[in-house]
């Protein structure tokens, strides 16, 4: 059945229920996505320094395992690239398959990379390569995830249904930090020598499950429609001109989506630039504000634990970010939730220094409930602002070009800046409310999308 004919001929209940299927695989998906990816979040804050850059200061090993965590957010953009054109080409569900599979492999391989007392720098080398992979299958995930959510959904659900994609997020870092965690109970030296390895290899097992899941998605309706919809234009067009199919003029072949996406730069930018400090207030919950509570004196275990409930509590209100987004607007919801940040940010810092494991706990879930305003709506809010034949590389492109700049180099950033000041957490605290400012202008100046009809196809 044709695109178009099969969003045509689906009643309501129908097209509900194929929602809600697809909803759940794309947030499974998602989860075990984020799953391998934020689980190095927590071994480059914990493990990595010790394991790859021992011999070093302890604050200038950090910044070293931050670098190779940055390189796996420098090549998600390159990834949104990669599988947004083909995505925007050949469809939504293979890309999605493809970008698990890449994701799975590299994880498993971060297991097995031998440390620096067995390779020296050698292993630092192959975690970098195996970190590029990493990003390049998240970066395809995330938009191809978010748009069969998207479009899948209902006119004033969109924000809701497109929330789940994000709520993977929390999800995946609350497997993984509770693996992490339980294997962090082990002896020291059991645990740097072997332990941290297993929740990567286990990547292997949770790759078989999402492949499981992935297979039975359908294809997205509202991007089959305007497939057919482009094909006719042309065919029409080329009737006008006298064309039979026998011979003349072959229809133009449809502008690569990249180049769709820079006909309109303006858009690109702004939704970067608004999306950047939402992944530098997650990043730095993630890892900076782990390593931050552990030299405080608190228990290391204790604090991964207080995290990943933090990080449970908060998948709920992501959720409800994004259905309050529905009701009041994707930018209204965003703001509120960046400028409550902004005032929370010095006492996040001192209930982290307090090295009482249930403050610490409060620290974190606050801070992930107001981060959670800001990322429910962002899925949403990213996607919609792109045309369906170039939607998934603008979107992914948009997406991880604003996890690049907010994510990517923050923690080894915040963790040079705490350094150079002498531990000092206020320069942190200046650093991360500029970059708040920042995403809240470009919030505003960016239209409204809540209203879009996502049918209107944009050449």
């Amino acid at each position: 059945m044709s695109g178009l004919t099969q969003l045509q001929a689906m009643g309501t209940a129908e097209r509900r229920k194929e929602a809600r299927t697809v909803i759940a695989s794309s947030y499974l998906g998602s989860t075990i996505e984020y799953y391998d990816f934020l689980l190095y979040a927590t071994a480059a804050a914990v493990v990595f320094p010790k394991v790859f850059f021992s011999g070093m200061d302890e604050w200038v090993g950090v910044v070293a395992a931050y670098g190779t965590f940055a390189a796996g957010y420098v090549a998600r953009p390159l990834g949104g690239v990669i599988f947004g054109h083909f995505g925007d080409k050949l469809g939504r569900k293979g890309m999605l398959i493809v970008s698990m599979l890449v994701m799975g492999v590299a994880s498993t391989l971060i297991g097995l990379v031998p440390g620096a007392s067995v390779a020296g720098p050698w292993g630092a080398v192959m975690l970098v390569i195996l970190r590029v992979f990493q990003g390049i299958a998240v970066g395809g995930e995330w938009g191809g995830a978010a748009l069969m959510a998207l479009e899948h959904s209902e006119s004033g659900k969109r924000g809701f249904a497109a929330s789940f994609v994000n709520a993977g997020a929390p999800t995946g870092a609350v497997l993984g930090t509770f693996i992490m965690g339980a294997f962090s109970s082990l002896p020291n030296d059991q645990f740097l020598a072997w332990g941290w390895r297993v929740p990567f290899l286990l990547s292997f097992v949770l790759l078989g499950v999402g492949m499981f899941v992935r297979l039975k998605v359908s294809e997205s309706p509202i991007f089959k429609a305007a497939l057919e919809q482009e094909k006719r234009v042309q065919a029409e067009a080329a009737r006008a001109e006298g064309t039979n199919g026998a011979g003349g003029t072959v229809p133009a072949r449809r502008e690569i989506p990249l180049l769709q996406v820079l006909r309109r730069p303006k858009t690109l930018i702004f939704t970067m630039l608004a999306g950047a400090a939402g992944f530098a207030l997650q990043v730095v919950l993630a890892t900076f504000a782990v390593t931050f509570a552990v030299s405080k004196g608190a228990d290391r275990q204790g604090v991964l634990y207080a995290y990943a409930a933090a990080s449970l509590v908060s998948i709920v209100f992501v959720v409800l970010g994004g259905r309050l987004s529905d009701k009041l607007g994707r930018r209204p919801v965003m703001v509120g939730g960046l400028v409550v940040f902004i005032a929370y940010l010095v006492p996040m810092f001192q209930l982290l220094s307090s090295n009482n494991i249930m403050l610490i706990f409060v620290a974190f879930a606050v801070g992930l409930m107001i981060h959670s305003m800001l990322f429910g709506p962002l899925a949403a809010f990213v996607s919609e602002q792109f045309g369906t034949t170039s939607r998934y590389t603008g979107a992914s492109l948009g997406y991880q070009l604003a996890t690049l700049l907010g994510a990517g180099f923050t923690p080894g950033i915040v963790a040079q800046i705490f350094k150079d000041s002498g531990q000092n957490t206020g320069s942190v605290v200046w650093y991360l409310a500029i970059m708040s400012v920042v995403s809240i202008v470009f919030i505003l100046l960016t239209r409204e999308p809540k209203n879009n009809d996502l049918q209107t196809v944009r050449l």
